[in-house]
């Protein structure tokens, strides 16, 4: 199995310490964060990520502004919406999209 490198998008910092060590429980996974809309575009930019996922507090305009951003460079990045719900949903969510 190869790995899955996943952008993770949020404006909460205690849960975005969660959702990154949660994502990289799973061995084949591994996770990156950014809390503003300028750290999330250098680092897609820096990395080949496979997955974006936009977690809590990120306002619709902003998450359509960088899945546009995102989706412009890489029409085949799966790009997730993520608003909570245990660890199993996160899951099912990623690995239903990869």
């Amino acid at each position: 199995m190869s790995a899955v490198n996943i952008l993770v998008i949020g404006r909460h910092a205690q849960i975005m310490e969660t959702v990154l060590r949660l994502v990289n429980t799973q061995p084949h996974w591994h996770a990156k964060g950014a809390l503003m809309d300028d750290e999330a575009r250098q680092k897609f930019s820096a990395s080949a990520f496979d997955v974006v996922l936009i977690g809590g507090g990120v306002e619709e305009e902003s998450e359509q502004k960088l899945k546009q951003t995102f989706l412009s460079s890489r029409p085949d990045i799966k790009v997730i919406r993520h608003y909570g719900g245990g660890s199993g949903l996160l899951f099912n969510e990623i690995q239903r999209r990869h």
